[in-house]
C-alpha cells in the first residue's frame, strides 16, 4: 500500500508509508522487530523502543545517507517525518525571504540533543551548516559521535556546550556571527512530575511495561522545565533581543494552540518586527513553529547580501 500520510510537506521524503523491505535490507537489524497487525498487515512494534531506534536508524541511512546512528537509553527517539517536516518549512520561510531556498544557509538547533535530527537532515537535504548547542554533556557526546562517525558531517556541524543553564543563545552565538535561522524543539512539560504522567500516557497507548516506557521519556532538559513551554519560549524571546541584528528569523515549535497568545504579546513588547506561524501536521498530529524577525524587508535583504 502506498497511503500519502496526510499533511506533510510537499518536500518530505517521508509521503507514504514506509517501504518496510527496502529500510531492512538497508538496516537488516529492523526485520527482528516487525509484527503482524491484526488486519495482516506488516508493521514495526512501536510499543518496542528498541524497534523505534531501529526504524530510525534505518530511514536516517535509507533517506539521509546517515550511515551510523546511536544514542543512549533514555534519550529522546525522535519521529522522522515530523523533524524533516520542520527542516522543509524553515526552508520555505528562508525562501520567501531570500526568494529561493539558500544553500550555503547557516542554523542554530537550540538543544541539539543526543540524536542530532535536526542537523543531520538539514545537511543532507539543503546542504545547510549547523551549530548545536546543547546543555548536557551526555547527550553532547553523543551527537558528536554522531558527527565523527558519518563522512563530511564534521565539516558541516559543530557542537557547542551551553554552560550557564539559564540561558539560550548567550555564549552560543559568538560576536560578528550572522545565522539565517535558529531552531528549536522545547521542554514542554513545567515539571518532573507533568513528564512522568506524559510518559505514562505514551506507555498505556503502545501497551508498554513500565521499564520501556522510560526508555521512550526523555532526559529532564528535553522534557520539562519550570514554567514549562510558554516560559522557556519567552525566555527565548527575551533573550533574542541581544541578537536581533545577528539572525535573520527566530524559530521555535509551539506544542499546543493555546500556548500562542501569551507568546504573541511577547513578541510584541520585545519589539518583533514581523512574526509567522507555520502550522504542520502529521498524520492525526497537528503541529505549528513561530517565528520572528526584529529586521524590516529592506533590512532583511541588506542581511542577505552581507551574509552571502
Amino acid at each position: 500500500m502506498s497511503a500519502q500520510k496526510p499533511g506533510l510537506h510537499p518536500r518530505n521524503r517521508h509521503q507514504h508509508r514506509y517501504d518496510l523491505a527496502a529500510l531492512c535490507q538497508t538496516t537488516p537489524e529492523l526485520t527482528s522487530f516487525l509484527i503482524r497487525t491484526p488486519a495482516g498487515e506488516q508493521s514495526v512494534d512501536f510499543a518496542n523502543p528498541q524497534a523505534v531506534k531501529a526504524l530510525n536508524k534505518a530511514l536516517l541511512a535509507h533517506f539521509y545517507a546517515v550511515t551510523h546512528w546511536d544514542i543512549p537509553p533514555g534519550f529522546l527517539c525522535p519521529p522522522v517525518p515530523g523533524r524533516a517536516d520542520y527542516i522543509h518549512h524553515l526552508a520555505d520561510l528562508l525562501g520567501e525571504t531570500t526568494g529561493s531556498i539558500p544553500a550555503q544557509a547557516t542554523i542554530l538547533d537550540v538543544g541539539v540533543g543526543a540524536n542530532c535530527i535536526y542537523p543531520l537532515i538539514g545537511v543532507h537535504e539543503y546542504g545547510w551548516r549547523f551549530t548545536g548547542s546543547e546543555i548536557s554533556d551526555a547527550a553532547m557526546s553523543s551527537a558528536q559521535a554522531i558527527i565523527q562517525a558519518n563522512t563530511g558531517l564534521s565539516r558541516a556541524i559543530r557542537l557547542r556546550r551551553q554552560k550557564d543553564p539559564a540561558a539560550i543563545f548567550t555564549g552560543i552565538i559568538h560576536k560578528n556571527e550572522l545565522y539565517d535561522a535558529t531552531l528549536c524543539n522545547p521542554p514542554f512539560h513545567d515539571s518532573a512530575a507533568a513528564a512522568r504522567a506524559g510518559s505514562e500516557r505514551k506507555r498505556r497507548n503502545l501497551g508498554q511495561n513500565k521499564d520501556d516506557a522510560l526508555n521512550f521519556g526523555g532526559q529532564q532538559q528535553e522534557l520539562w522545565c519550570e514554567g514549562g513551554e510558554v516560559a522557556f519560549i519567552k525566555k527565548m524571546i527575551a533573550e533574542s533581543q541581544t541578537f536581533r541584528r545577528q539572525v535573520l528569523w527566530f524559530t521555535t515549535l509551539v506544542s499546543r494552540g493555546e500556548n500562542l497568545p501569551p507568546l504573541y504579546r511577547a513578541l510584541t513588547e520585545a519589539g518583533a518586527v514581523k512574526v509567522v506561524k507555520k502550522e504542520m501536521a502529521q498524520g492525526q498530529k497537528q503541529s505549528r513553529f513561530i517565528a520572528w524577525t526584529f529586521m524590516d524587508d529592506d533590512q532583511r535583504r541588506r542581511f542577505i547580501t552581507r551574509k552571502r
